[in-house]
């Protein structure tokens, strides 16, 4: 059986990912100060500011303004040609301490464990052997893309490229099998110049060096810039929001999702921390040859450190039986919030390695480690 699969990824420079970016350094900036900081902050970016917003309970004293400021720079607005400058761009700030409530939930959950789920709420983990790095092949094409792009701007390959960016990828699959590349879309944000040169650019710079050469062939379809000039982009084109790249942050859509972002929240909200273990062990599983690929869900109620459920779906690619292998799960890890927190090290000013090109498929991230293959593969007999 044939079928087409899409996934697609952004630059640092798109607006929605520069506001993850800004949440996840405030993140680490409070985190260095205190492991324990409390952080649930989203950053909206428009074309004449950012406005930082959301709960922060922390003995660390961090310069938020400072930190925002940093971050667009970095990125790459930092001039007033793009519309868009760091260096000048108006920011308020409305943060606050965390609700009472909710503290009260995690800090003493109601199964007497150390810390409760901080909200409740569903949460998805994947792998799939068809690609090295355990992700499925159109979002692991699809990130390269996007880090190939971007970096032609930082370096300087492609001078006359701007910060913001898209790429997508579509798979043809026969069999369930990625057979070869079916559609590239580029968007690359630009100076005025001739787009054939920038065509010509992107297809030797980005393209040529990310897709493998044996997944294109004449079937191949190739779109840059298809809506041609773009030259205006950033803020100063589309407003941001953190959390609206999840899909792009995750499994490319090949899988579920519990529709909780993970920017700019600490290690508390299982949102982020539960999907990172989700991974974790999905990850662990399909290394260990219980299947080729896998599905899990997880749920949480606020306040409860013991989840609600926990479901597999292996797409009939197991092994072994699916109640073996979540009775192995079930044995090797424990999803409880204190547990992922410790065992995946998550109160570590981490998280700005974590936002760009996808939270998943990174070998340095602590969730990506296979450190249980021995253990699984003694209990799957």
């Amino acid at each position: 059986m044939k079928k087409l699969f899409t996934s697609e990824s952004v630059t640092p420079g798109h607006p929605d990912k520069l506001c993850d970016q800004i949440s996840d350094r405030i993140l680490d900036e409070f985190l260095k100060g205190d492991l324990n900081s409390r952080v649930a902050c989203e950053v909206c970016a428009h074309k004449n500011g950012i406005v930082v917003m959301g709960e922060i309970t922390s003995a660390s004293k961090v310069d938020v303004e400072k930190v925002v400021r940093d971050t667009i720079i970095d990125v790459g607005y930092d001039n007033d040609e793009l519309g868009f400058n760091g260096n000048n761009i108006k920011i308020d700030l409305n943060l606050n301490k965390q609700s009472s409530d909710i503290a009260l939930g995690v800090d003493n959950s109601l199964d007497n464990n150390d810390i409760g789920a901080g909200d409740q709420g569903m949460m998805f983990g994947y792998a799939t052997n068809e690609t090295d790095e355990f992700m499925p092949y159109p979002i692991y094409l699809a990130n390269k893309l996007s880090y190939a792009l971007y970096n032609s701007f930082k370096e300087k390959k492609i001078k006359y490229l701007r910060p913001d960016g898209k790429t997508q990828v579509t798979i043809l699959y026969e069999d369930d099998k990625p057979k070869y590349v079916d559609t590239i879309v580029i968007s690359a944000q630009h100076d005025d110049i001739d787009l054939d040169i920038l065509k010509k650019d992107i297809k030797k710079y980005v393209i040529d060096a990310v897709i493998p050469k044996e997944m294109i062939n004449e079937n191949t379809k190739i779109y840059i810039n298809p809506t041609g000039r773009f030259v205006l982009g950033g803020p100063a084109a589309d407003s941001g929001l953190t959390g609206r790249k999840i899909i792009v942050d995750t499994y490319g859509g090949i899988c579920g999702h519990g529709g909780g972002a993970y920017s700019g929240k600490d290690a508390t909200k299982v949102d982020r921390s539960a999907s990172y273990y989700a991974r974790y062990v999905a990850k662990n599983i399909v290394a260990a040859g219980l299947c080729d690929k896998i599905e899990i869900q997880v749920s949480y109620a606020i306040g409860v450190s013991k989840p609600v459920s926990l479901y597999i779906n292996t797409y009939n690619t197991n092994k072994i039986s699916e109640n073996k292998i979540l009775e192995i799960i079930n044995k090797v890890f424990n999803f409880e919030p204190n547990n992922i927190i410790s065992e995946l090290d998550l109160r570590k000013p981490i998280y700005h390695l974590t936002t760009c090109f996808g939270h998943f498929g990174k070998s340095k991230l602590a969730w990506e480690k296979l450190d249980k293959l021995d253990l699984i593969k003694s209990l799957k007999d």
